[in-house]
C-alpha cells in the first residue's frame, strides 16, 4: 500500500507542476473539444496523460490503466489506476485556479489509494482505505454541520446545455433556499476533496466519470464522510450520478435533491 502511495503521490505533483510550467510559460493551446464545444481539450491534456500513464506502467505494468482522454485498457485487471490528468480543464484554459490533478488505485472496482494535487494552491489530498485522508501531510475530516440551513454545499452542471430533465437546474431550485449557499467550482475532484477538508457539507453532481470522482470518493469516506449514487427523476441512460457528504446531512440532501418533503430532516 505504501508503494502505490508513494508512487501516486508523487505522479500528481509532477504532473501538476508541469502544468502550471506550462500554464505560466503559455505553452499549452486548446486543439478541441469533448463531449460538446464547452468539454475542452488542451495540449495540457494530453501531455498531462502520457505523463501519468508512462510513469504507471514502467512501475505497474501488470495493471489496468482508465483515462479521461480515451486511453484505456480493454482487459479487465485486479488493479487498474484511474486518471484525469486535468480536472478542470476550462479553469486551467482560463487560468482560473480551480483545477487539479486526480489519480486513484481500484482494487477489483473499489478505490485503494487516491490523490489529487491542486498546483495553484500547492495542496495535495491523498486517502488510503483504512488509513485516513490528509491534505499537506494533516488529517483531515468532514465538517460537524447537522442543518441544511447551516450548510455550504457544491454542485455541477453537465457539458450539454439542450434543455431536458436531467440538467440539473430543477434539483438547484430545490436545494437553493433550504442552505447557507451553493458553490459552484468547476472541478468535481476537488468538490470532493473540500467535503472531505470540512470546506463544503455536501456536493452533487449527475453525467458524472469515474476519472472525475475516484480518488475524491475514497478522500470523503477516509474523511469520516458518505458516498452514494444519486439519479434525477427521469433522467436519461448515463445521467446518474454522486452525492457526498458529511454524513449527518445525507437523508436530508438527498431527500431534497429527488424532490421529497424535509420539513423533519435535519
Amino acid at each position: 500500500m505504501h508503494n502505490f502511495m508513494e508512487c501516486c503521490t508523487q505522479i500528481v505533483r509532477e504532473t501538476g507542476h508541469a502544468l502550471l510550467q506550462a500554464m505560466q510559460q503559455g505553452e499549452t493551446r486548446l486543439i478541441g473539444a469533448k463531449s460538446s464545444a464547452i468539454d475542452l481539450l488542451t495540449e495540457a491534456d494530453e501531455m498531462a496523460q502520457h505523463q501519468i500513464t508512462q510513469r504507471l506502467r514502467e512501475a505497474f505494468p501488470d495493471h489496468g490503466i482508465l483515462a479521461e482522454e480515451g486511453d484505456q485498457e480493454a482487459e479487465p485487471r485486479d488493479y487498474v489506476w484511474v486518471i484525469d490528468p486535468i480536472d478542470g480543464t476550462t479553469n486551467y484554459w482560463h487560468r482560473h485556479p480551480a483545477f487539479c490533478v486526480s489519480v486513484a488505485l481500484c482494487h477489483h472496482g473499489e478505490p485503494m489509494v487516491g490523490a489529487i494535487y491542486a498546483p495553484r494552491m500547492d495542496e495535495l489530498f491523498c486517502a488510503s482505505r483504512g488509513g485516513g485522508a490528509f491534505c499537506n501531510d494533516i488529517p483531515i475530516h468532514v465538517s460537524r454541520a447537522s442543518h441544511l440551513d447551516q450548510a455550504i454545499v457544491a454542485t455541477g452542471f453537465p457539458y450539454q446545455r439542450a434543455p431536458g430533465s436531467d440538467n440539473n437546474l430543477v434539483e438547484f431550485g430545490r436545494v437553493m433556499p433550504l442552505v447557507q449557499g451553493i458553490r459552484r467550482c468547476g472541478s468535481a475532484a476537488l468538490d470532493l476533496a473540500y467535503v472531505a477538508a470540512g470546506r463544503l457539507d455536501g456536493y452533487w453532481e449527475f453525467h458524472i466519470k469515474p476519472w472525475d470522482i475516484m480518488a475524491g470518493i475514497l478522500l470523503v469516506r477516509e474523511a469520516g464522510g458518505q458516498v452514494s449514487q444519486v439519479r434525477p427523476e427521469g433522467a436519461m441512460a448515463g445521467a446518474g450520478g454522486i452525492l457526498a457528504t458529511n454524513g449527518h446531512l445525507h437523508p436530508a440532501l438527498h431527500r431534497r435533491i429527488m424532490g421529497k418533503a424535509v420539513e423533519h430532516a435535519p
